[in-house]
C-alpha cells in the first residue's frame, strides 16, 4: 500500500473502517498493517505503546478476511484494529500499571470488556502507557518512561489513560479502551484533542487490582472509551456495555433539554480558551434548540473531598506492597506521604502554606483531610451530597451540564505535582456516578496564550506556565447528565462535535507535529 493510501486509511474513524471491511472495499489485513505502520512511525516520538501483538493481530486480520469471504456473520467491529490501556488484561500480555515489579504479570484471560470488544470482531494491536498506579494526570512511570503529547513534545498527554489518547490522536489506533476513576479517560482526551467518555457508575466496572483499592464501590473506577469521534464512542459503548440498559442517542431531542453552563468550578480558574470554548459550544447548543443558562456547581470541593475519602486516600500504603521494593514515581511518593499525615499535622501544614503565599497548595491539602473519617461516615456523607446535588439540579430543571473538559491546555511535563487533579472538573462526576464525556472544540489562539504578571503561589505559577506557549494546543468541553443518561451525553457530544467542525473551530489532528 502506498504511503498516501496508508495516511488516508489511518485517518478513518473506526465505524468507517468497519463499514469498508464489511463491504470488501479494504481488507482487515490492510487496516491492521496500516495502523501497525503508523504505530512504528510515531512510537519513537511519542512512546505511547508498552506492549504489542503485531504478529497475532496480523494473523487475526487474515482470519477475519477469510471469515468475510466465507460469508460468516460479522460483528460490528469486524477486523478493526484497536488499542487498550495497559491496566486492562489481554491474554498473553502484561498488565504492569507502570510498576517494575509487574513487568512479567502476564494475563491469562481477557478482561471482560476487552473480551466483548473482541467478540464484536475488533483486533487488539497494542497496549498503551499510563501513570504509575493510574494515580496522577500524566502518563509517566519508572518502567516504561514518559509519553509525550502528539501536539507538542514538551507537553503531557494527560493521565492516566494518556498513552491511549496520544496514540489515537496520532492515528495509531482509531479506537481504544481506558479507565476512569477521577478523569483518567477524559483528561487525556482533552489534552490530546480527541473524545473520551466515562459511563454511569456500575455500567462498565473496572476490576483491575494494581491501582487504588477497588474493594469500595462508592466511587467506582469505570472502563471508558476513547476515539476521535463521538460516533465511534457510541458504537464501542454499545458493544462493551454491561448489564445496565443503554439508550439510543438518536432518540434524544436536544431541543427539549435544559443545559446548565458552568464557567468555573471555583477551585481552579479556567484559562481564556477554556472559557471561550464553553461559551461558544453553549451558543451552538442553544442554536440547536436547547435551553441554556449559567449555573453554579453546589460545593464541588466537598464532592472532591468525599471522592478522595471514598477511594481510600488514607490507605495508599498498599502501593509499596505492589511495587515490591522497585522504584516508585516521585508523584506517587508525594501522594503516599500526604496520605500518612494525621489530620492535625495536615491542618497545620495548610495554615503554614497560606502564611507563605501558597494558597493553592493549602486548599489542595485541605481536600485530602480524610484520614479520620470512618468508612461508614464517608458513605453517609457521600450519599447526602449526592441527594443535595440531584435536588439542586431538579430545582432548576437541569437535564445536562456543560463545563470545561480541563481548565488548562495540556500541561507541561511534571506539572501534576502542583496541579493535582486540575480542579474538580473531572473527579466530581466520579463522586456522583454521572456519565461524562469530553469532546474537542477549538485550539488556543495567539492572544490567549499570553498571561501577564507573576505569582509566588506554586499552583497559580504552574498554571500560568501551562498557558504560556500553548498556541495551537487543543481545548475541549465536557458534557454531563444524571446517572443512566449516557445516551443523552453522547447526543450532546455529537451536537457539539458537529458544530465545531461546521464552524471551523475543531482542532483537527496533530499531523504537523507527527509526520
Amino acid at each position: 500500500m502506498e504511503n498516501s493510501q496508508v495516511s488516508a486509511l489511518v485517518q478513518l474513524p473506526a465505524h468507517a473502517i468497519a463499514r469498508a471491511i464489511a463491504a470488501g472495499e479494504i481488507s482487515s489485513r490492510e487496516a491492521v498493517d496500516a495502523h501497525i505502520d503508523r504505530i512504528e512511525a510515531v512510537q519513537p516520538q511519542l512512546n505511547a505503546i508498552v506492549a504489542e501483538r503485531f504478529a497475532d493481530a496480523r494473523a487475526e486480520a487474515d482470519a477475519a478476511d477469510e471469515a468475510r469471504r466465507r460469508g460468516d456473520r460479522l460483528g460490528v467491529l469486524h477486523g478493526v484494529p484497536v488499542s487498550l490501556k495497559d491496566c486492562l488484561d489481554i491474554a498473553g500480555l502484561p498488565s504492569t500499571f507502570g510498576v517494575i515489579a509487574r513487568r512479567d504479570a502476564i494475563a491469562t484471560t481477557d478482561e471482560v470488556h476487552v473480551a466483548r470488544l473482541r467478540a464484536a470482531g475488533a483486533i487488539p494491536v497494542a497496549k498503551t502507557n499510563v501513570a504509575q498506579f493510574l494515580a496522577f494526570v500524566e502518563s509517566d512511570n519508572p518502567l516504561h518512561g514518559r509519553t509525550d503529547n502528539p501536539w507538542n513534545s514538551e507537553r503531557s498527554c494527560g493521565g492516566s489513560s494518556g498513552g491511549e489518547a496520544a496514540l489515537i490522536a496520532a492515528c495509531g489506533s482509531p479506537l481504544g479502551l481506558g479507565t476512569d476513576i477521577g478523569g483518567s479517560a477524559r483528561n487525556p482526551s482533552a489534552f490530546c484533542g480527541i473524545a473520551g467518555f466515562k459511563p454511569s457508575a456500575g455500567r462498565m466496572p473496572d476490576t483491575g487490582t494494581g491501582s487504588f483499592s477497588l474493594e469500595q464501590q462508592q466511587v467506582a473506577s469505570e472502563v471508558g472509551v476513547l476515539a476521535r469521534t463521538t460516533a465511534d464512542i457510541a458504537l464501542a459503548l454499545s458493544v462493551v456495555n454491561g448489564a445496565m440498559p443503554l439508550g439510543d442517542p438518536a432518540t434524544v431531542d436536544i431541543g427539549s433539554l435544559r443545559v446548565a453552563v458552568v464557567e468555573s468550578d471555583g477551585v481552579l480558574q479556567p484559562c481564556t480558551t477554556s472559557q471561550r470554548a464553553v461559551k461558544e459550544s453553549a451558543a451552538q447548543l442553544a442554536a440547536a434548540g436547547a435551553q441554556v443558562s449559567t449555573w453554579t456547581l453546589p460545593d464541588p470541593a466537598e464532592g472532591m473531598r468525599l471522592a478522595f475519602a471514598a477511594i481510600g486516600f488514607n490507605k495508599l500504603v498498599h502501593f509499596a506492597d505492589i511495587a515490591a521494593g522497585t522504584k516508585i514515581d516521585s508523584r506517587v511518593k508525594q501522594l503516599m506521604q500526604l496520605s500518612k499525615l494525621r489530620s492535625p499535622v495536615r491542618k497545620g501544614m495548610s495554615g503554614l502554606l497560606k502564611v507563605f503565599g501558597q494558597r493553592g497548595l493549602a486548599d489542595g491539602l485541605a481536600l485530602l483531610d480524610v484520614a479520620h473519617d470512618s468508612h461508614a461516615e464517608v458513605v453517609a456523607q457521600l450519599a447526602a451530597y449526592r441527594i443535595r446535588f440531584a435536588a439542586a439540579m431538579a430545582a432548576d430543571g437541569i437535564d445536562a451540564i456543560l463545563l470545561p473538559a480541563s481548565p488548562l491546555p495540556a500541561i507541561r511535563h511534571g506539572a501534576s505535582k502542583q496541579l493535582g487533579t486540575l480542579g474538580t472538573y473531572a473527579i466530581l462526576w466520579n463522586a456522583l456516578g454521572y456519565p461524562a464525556g469530553a469532546v474537542p472544540w477549538t485550539k488556543v489562539r495567539p492572544d490567549e496564550a499570553e498571561v501577564g504578571g507573576r505569582s509566588i503561589d506554586a499552583v497559580a505559577a504552574t498554571a500560568r506556565k501551562s498557558i504560556r506557549g500553548s498556541v495551537g494546543l487543543p481545548i475541549g468541553v465536557q458534557l454531563v447528565a444524571p446517572h443512566g443518561q449516557d445516551h443523552r451525553v453522547l447526543a450532546l457530544m455529537e451536537t457539539v462535535e458537529h458544530a465545531s467542525i461546521r464552524t471551523g473551530e475543531h482542532p483537527g489532528r496533530p499531523f504537523s507535529a507527527i509526520s
